[in-house]
């Protein structure tokens, strides 16, 4: 990037107040600018086609689509897009979904501002931008813990606290066929009862629980 041309910034967040105070860290400073705003995945993907910003600046929580998803389908259409996550979300999943869609930086929303504006540097730059925290969750992934769409869908269904036969019905299968994927999942989980398979979910960011509206 020539050096007398700003970093353009598109800023992708539900909440205005946050939109606002990212746009002004992003805007004091004499190398970069906030080009657009989009408050939804929806918006972004129609916005970053009208203005190709150099870094798209993501949030993982947002309505309709999902951040990891938005992502997926800008990437899609623009293969050289670049993208930094910044999002309250923690778990090692959360992460490891996010830098797979193609995301080259996480940071967590109660971090320094600093980091943000470096992340951005060295992402333009070519680089990634990981910091600490965000490497050891990412590191203690454990390989074989990846589940299929089903039972992703049973591990939801889970956590809504369904039964089996709940289950079952919701996605037309067997009562045996959910004990089967409960008891591969629990396997994968490293977990031994359902309950613990909840918090287990809700930790590493393999399950959401719904937004609040506001």
């Amino acid at each position: 990037m020539e050096k007398s041309r700003k970093i353009r910034v598109l800023i992708v967040d539900d909440h205005p107040i946050m939109r606002v105070g990212i746009a002004a860290i992003i805007n004091a400073r004499p190398d970069m600018i906030t080009v657009a705003e989009a408050s939804s995945g929806e918006e972004a993907i129609s916005i970053f086609a009208q203005h190709h910003p150099d870094i798209t600046l993501m949030d993982l929580r947002l309505p309709g689509i999902s951040g990891v998803e938005t992502i997926r389908r800008i990437r899609a259409i623009h293969p050289s897009a670049c993208f930094v996550v910044l999002t309250t979300y923690e778990g090692d999943e959360d992460i490891y979904q996010a830098l797979e869609a193609g995301a080259r930086a996480y940071i967590i929303k109660g971090m320094q501002h600093e980091a943000l504006v470096d992340a951005l540097r060295r992402v333009v730059s070519g680089g990634k931008f990981l910091p600490s925290p965000i490497s050891r969750a990412l590191a203690e992934r454990t390989p074989d813990s990846d589940l299929s769409a089903r039972e992703r869908e049973v591990l939801h269904l889970l956590v809504q606290g369904h039964s089996n036969k709940g289950i079952a019905a919701a996605l037309s299968i067997t009562e045996a066929t959910v004990k089967s994927h409960v008891s591969v999942i629990l396997l994968r989980l490293k977990v031994e009862d359902r309950t613990q398979a909840v918090v287990a979910a809700l930790q590493r960011g393999l399950v959401h629980l719904p937004r609040e509206t506001h």
